[in-house]
C-alpha cells in the first residue's frame, strides 16, 4: 500500500526479521521511539556490535539462570496478591501483573524504586509514545506528553536508555499477556489444563501465541529486498503483523492440537530480532496459571484499557469458583 508493506504470512514475517536490513532508528519504529525519548543505546535502536553487546547483556540476565534468580521475586507477589481468593475475596489480575512486572524489572536492573511506580511509569511512557506517533492536530502536544512520561521513567531508573527500554517492554507485555491468558482459561474452563504440569506448558505456548501481546511490529527497510514475491524498497515502512504470522486470527489456542513450535515462537520474533525475554514471559505466565488453577476462578468484572500501548484489560477481577 504505497510505501507501506504489510507482512502477514509466517514465512514472510520470519524473512523480514532475518533477511531484510532494518533501519533501527527510523521515525515510527520502536527504535525510533527509543532514540527520540531517551539518550539512545536502548537495544532496539542499535546496530552491529553495539546491538550484539546489548543483546548479550540482556540475555545473561534473562537466560535460564537469570529467570530462576528472578522467580522468587514474582512468586512472592503472586502469593500475596492471590491470598484473598482463598477467603472468597476478589482479585484484580491486572494489578497483580503490574506489580509482578514492576518487581521483576527492578530486580533485573538492581534498582530500588517502588515496583508499582516503575510499572505505572513504564505503562504511561509506552502509551504516550504510541499516541505521539499517530497523525493529527494533537501530535505536537502528544510528543511533549511522551517526553514527560519518558522523563518520569528515567528519573526512577537512571538516564541510560537500556533500563528504560527493558522496563517498557517487560511491563507492557506482561500486563497485556498475563490477564488475557487468565481470562481465556476462565472463559474456556481450562483450569484443569493449567493445573497439570504436563499440559500447562503447551497451554502457555498456545495462549501467548493466540493473545500475541505485541500484535504489530512497525519497522523500516534499510535496503531493497523482496518478501513473498513483493518488492521492498529502501525506506519502505514494514508493518509486521505478528498475530497473523502465528495464526492467532484463524486458530484459537488448542492444547490438543497446538500450532507447530516454529510458528508459535514467532510471537517472540526471530533471529537477531527474537525477544530476549521469551523465557521470562513463558515462566511468568506458567506460574500465574499454576497458582490460579486450584481456585478455578471466574471473571466477575472486566474493563478494557483503551489507552494502553498494547491490547489488554484495565481491570480483570477474578473470584474463586470453588
Amino acid at each position: 500500500m504505497g510505501s507501506t508493506v504489510v507482512v502477514n504470512g509466517a514465512e514472510a514475517y520470519r524473512e523480514a526479521l532475518t533477511r531484510v536490513p532494518l533501519d533501527r532508528g527510523a521515525v515510527g519504529t520502536t527504535g525510533g521511539a527509543v532514540r527520540e525519548l531517551s539518550a539512545g543505546g536502548g537495544l532496539f535502536d542499535e546496530d552491529g556490535g553495539e546491538h550484539r553487546g546489548s543483546r548479550r547483556a540482556v540475555a545473561e540476565g534473562l537466560g535460564a539462570a537469570g529467570v530462576e534468580r528472578l522467580r522468587p521475586v514474582w512468586r512472592a507477589v503472586l502469593d500475596r496478591r492471590l491470598a484473598p481468593l482463598a477467603a472468597g475475596q476478589d482479585v484484580d489480575v491486572v494489578a497483580l501483573a503490574r506489580e509482578m512486572a514492576g518487581a521483576t524489572v527492578c530486580a533485573l536492573l538492581g534498582v530500588t524504586a517502588p515496583p508499582e511506580a516503575v510499572a505505572e511509569a513504564a505503562s504511561a511512557a509506552a502509551a504516550a509514545a504510541v499516541r505521539a506517533e499517530l497523525p493529527g492536530l494533537r501530535r505536537a502536544f502528544a510528543g511533549r506528553r511522551a517526553a514527560r512520561a519518558a522523563a518520569r521513567l528515567t528519573s526512577l531508573l537512571g538516564p541510560e536508555g537500556l533500563p528504560a527500554v527493558l522496563a517498557v517492554a517487560g511491563v507492557n507485555t506482561t500486563v497485556a499477556a498475563v490477564p488475557r491468558a487468565a481470562a481465556w482459561c476462565a472463559d474456556a474452563g481450562w483450569w484443569g489444563y493449567a493445573e497439570a504440569a504436563g499440559t500447562r506448558a503447551v497451554l502457555v505456548s498456545e495462549l501467548l501465541r493466540a493473545t500475541a501481546p505485541s500484535p504489530v511490529l512497525p519497522r523500516v527497510a534499510a535496503a531493497d529486498a523482496e518478501l513473498g514475491g513483493c518488492p521492498v524498497r529502501r525506506g519502505d515502512r514494514l508493518l509486521l503483523v505478528a498475530r497473523h504470522a502465528v495464526l492467532a486470527h484463524r486458530k484459537p489456542p488448542d492444547v490438543r492440537d497446538p500450532a507447530p513450535p516454529a510458528v508459535a515462537h514467532l510471537v517472540f520474533g526471530a533471529g537477531s530480532h527474537a525477544c530476549p525475554g521469551a523465557r521470562l514471559a513463558r515462566a511468568q505466565t506458567d506460574d500465574v496459571l499454576a497458582a490460579l488453577a486450584p481456585y478455578r476462578p471466574v471473571v466477575v468484572r472486566a474493563r478494557v484499557d483503551r489507552r494502553a500501548a498494547l491490547p489488554g484489560w484495565r481491570t480483570l477481577v477474578l473470584r474463586s469458583g470453588r
